[in-house]
């Protein structure tokens, strides 16, 4: 089974009307996502993309189902629409918004604490390049087409090294079950460690690449999880190494601010918990081709 989303999970385009949305729900409908309709308040009723259009998510959950949703809303706006998804009751959200106010995710994050563990949303992003099980479902902007199916999970922080990832591994024909982006913000809805325990749980997947970079304690905070609760192995990729203290490095959550956050330090942690080390970002695949010959 794949995680998060299946082939048959309904999604739904929060600000779907919009040019952006329009562009990636067409292409997550090519792909063969099951998208079934569309947000945009005040253009309720209408039909976009040969979809139809809700003015609210409570209205979409109602009369199509829907369970996962997308969030193509500007930063401003964005926070409000992920809480109206949780609110009706969206059981996924990818938030793709860049640049929603820290504040404002701090919001969403004491709003998302206030439902019991077992009816809480999952969310992933900000900033995020969503979820992709090959050959079943996407969720989110990444290029389908490089990702080949199969038992080799990606979680990462960075969108880019994601598809990076993916693209070498499919040249020495492996394949991917899922890979999630998580976001570069300094709060977000999923940490590595969350999605660690999904993939360790996923039958399908034998083995998970983790990309990390500088900034925040996620990527230590994952490794002593693996540690005590992987039985599957654990790759990981720290980005950043060359990064100075104190600037930030692309990412709004990319900034080294206390002992333990630079990329040296996090790869000399996970090293020391059993991690595998990826030591550049081009030798990805290769590292990947190396435990799976192991394994």
């Amino acid at each position: 089974m794949a995680i998060l989303i299946t082939e048959s999970t309904r999604i739904i385009v929060q600000g779907f009307t919009g040019k952006t949305g329009t562009f990636h729900a067409q292409d997550m409908i090519n792909y063969g996502s099951n998208v079934v309709g569309g947000v945009t308040p005040g253009k309720g009723g209408q039909q976009h993309l040969g979809l139809p259009v809700f003015n609210t998510v409570k209205e979409a959950v109602t009369q199509v189902g829907a369970e996962a949703s997308i969030v193509f809303v500007p930063p401003a706006f964005a926070a409000d629409s992920i809480m109206e998804a949780a609110d009706a009751g969206i059981t996924y959200c990818v938030a793709i918004t860049d640049g929603i106010p820290t504040q404002d995710m701090m919001t969403v994050k004491n709003f998302l604490r206030r439902f019991p563990i077992q009816k809480r949303m999952v969310l992933t992003g900000p900033n995020c390049a969503g979820t992709i099980s090959p050959g079943r479902a996407m969720l989110g902007i990444m290029p389908g087409h490089i990702y080949m199916q199969g038992n080799v999970g990606i979680v990462g922080r960075s969108g880019t090294l994601g598809y990076e990832a993916a693209d070498q591994m499919r040249s020495l024909g492996i394949g991917i079950s899922t890979s999630v982006g998580i976001g570069g913000d300094p709060i977000i809805g999923s940490s590595h460690r969350d999605i660690l325990q999904r993939f360790e749980e996923d039958v399908e997947t034998k083995i998970v690449v983790m990309i990390g970079e500088i900034g925040g304690p996620q990527e230590v905070e994952a490794g002593i999880f693996a540690k005590e609760h992987m039985n599957k192995p654990l790759i990981a990729y720290i980005a950043g190494l060359t990064a100075p203290e104190g600037r930030r490095m692309g990412h709004a959550g990319a900034i080294i601010s206390s002992a333990g956050e630079s990329a040296a330090e996090k790869v000399a942690a996970l090293r020391e918990l059993g991690v595998t080390i990826c030591p550049t970002p081009s030798a990805m695949g290769d590292t990947v081709a190396e435990v799976l010959a192991r394994m």
